[in-house]
């Protein structure tokens, strides 16, 4: 079986640009005030959702491993 990542969006950073619905959208959602949402607290590892976290212009997505909470992004300095 493949890593799950557990998918946060920190809402009080987010800046609506819907990159990450742009890059997965069956990982995430924007809400009625344009706020991110993932459709799944964990889901499996996938190029999609590292591409939206990635992709994301104010970082507002954090990946962790879900079964130890190892950072997968953003990168730890």
């Amino acid at each position: 079986m493949g890593d799950r990542w557990h998918v946060e969006v920190d809402r009080s950073v987010c800046i609506g640009s819907a990159m990450c619905v742009n890059n997965a959208p069956d990982g995430f959602r924007l809400d009625s005030a344009r706020q991110s949402h993932p459709t799944e607290a964990d889901a499996d590892a996938n190029e999609k959702i590292l591409a939206a976290a990635e992709g994301c212009p104010v970082e507002a997505i954090t990946l962790t491993l879900a079964d130890t909470g190892e950072v997968v992004f953003p990168p730890e300095d």
